[in-house]
């Protein structure tokens, strides 16, 4: 296990031992969660740092009529879900999170993240940074969606994303398949191969397999 949180963003830089400490002083703890099983629920005051090890974790909402619906799925190693609310002062969760599968979760205590001592050791520094990290990613993340989303339409959000994560040579790295491009962007993935290829036909774009090269870049931003 101390070898999978190594490469975690959460204990990045972070040797095996000062891991192996760091989870021994926190009082963390794995918990265990079979398929449909409630990690917390909407209201829940955050009392837990958590980390997935294992399985899938869900993050939805109910509406006043009722009504469940899921905002965000988690999948990998290493993912944290829900460390936004941790960090705000008595604020509760606004959803729940709930185990679509067999699941084992790392809980580190809120209150091992706010400990005052008089001089820090040096791996709670490097836990303090990594959070910082996650949440810049994950806020910069979020600025680049809601550029994307404020689009009007389909074409232009496709075009903004891949902008943004094409290289010099016109390559796109999404990091995504074309189902997580689609969920990305609240659409329909047939409407999204048809667009692409759309924009194939228009000389915008060049599609290979699976490898989408922007032809012309100018052209590509006039459309947003």
């Amino acid at each position: 296990m101390l070898t999978e949180l190594k490469d975690s963003p959460l204990f990045s830089g972070m040797t095996e031992a000062e891991i192996e400490d760091c989870l021994t002083y926190s009082g963390a703890k794995i918990v265990a969660y079979k398929k449909d099983d409630i990690i917390f629920h909407q209201k829940e005051l955050p009392s837990k740092l958590m980390m997935l090890l294992d399985g899938v974790v869900v993050i939805g909402n109910n509406s006043s009529d009722g009504r469940r619906s899921v905002v965000a799925t988690f999948n990998s190693t290493g993912e944290l879900f829900g460390e936004v609310f941790v960090f705000l002062n008595k604020k509760s969760y606004d959803h729940y999170a709930q185990a679509a599968a067999a699941s084992k979760i790392l809980q580190i205590p809120r209150n091992f993240i706010y400990s005052e001592t008089n001089q820090k050791t040096t791996w709670q520094s490097k836990i303090i940074a990594n959070i910082l990290s996650i949440l810049a990613h994950k806020a910069y993340f979020l600025n680049q969606r809601l550029q994307v989303m404020s689009c009007a339409t389909l074409r232009q959000k496709t075009a903004k994303v891949l902008l943004q994560n094409a290289a010099a040579d016109g390559k796109v790295t999404l990091g995504m398949n074309r189902e997580a491009l689609a969920d990305f962007l609240n659409v329909a993935r047939p409407s999204l191969s048809r667009e692409l290829m759309k924009m194939q036909e228009d000389g915008l774009l060049l599609i290979k397999k699976k490898t989408i090269y922007i032809k012309n870049i100018e052209e590509l931003r006039n459309i947003l």
